[in-house]
């Protein structure tokens, strides 16, 4: 992978941490933050800002809006995912619609994978 912390981006992951969706606030403070397995959010890898990470447990979760669903965000995200593969890293997409409607489906579904990825890494 690129530097782990590539500096021309550092200050735009910040400027996100600060500013997130309000899918992404209520996925970090009402589930992952206080998740037995840490996450980062808005974590600088490579040439590429990722909405959550957990290095543990070598999983990345984007939360997509309606921008994602466009031709060429949908290439974008394909050549991203491909990048972040490569590096043994598997990242699950999950529409911000669905945290909206199914919270606490959505919240058993990264749990799920995240113990599927731990048991696999051991």
């Amino acid at each position: 992978m690129q530097r782990k912390h590539n500096k021309a981006i550092v200050s735009v992951a910040k400027m996100l941490r600060n500013n997130m969706t309000k899918e992404e606030k209520h996925l970090w403070y009402d589930f992952l933050k206080s998740y037995p397995v840490r996450f980062s959010r808005q974590k600088v890898l490579g040439k590429y800002i990722v909405d959550f990470y957990s290095a543990e447990a070598k999983l990345i979760i984007e939360l997509d809006g309606s921008g994602h669903y466009t031709e060429n965000g949908l290439v974008h995200d394909q050549e991203r995912t491909k990048f972040l593969e490569q590096y043994g890293l598997k990242v699950i997409r999950i529409p911000n619609i669905e945290i909206n409607r199914n919270f606490e489906g959505i919240c058993e579904f990264i749990d799920i994978t995240v113990k599927q990825s731990l048991s696999q890494l051991r």
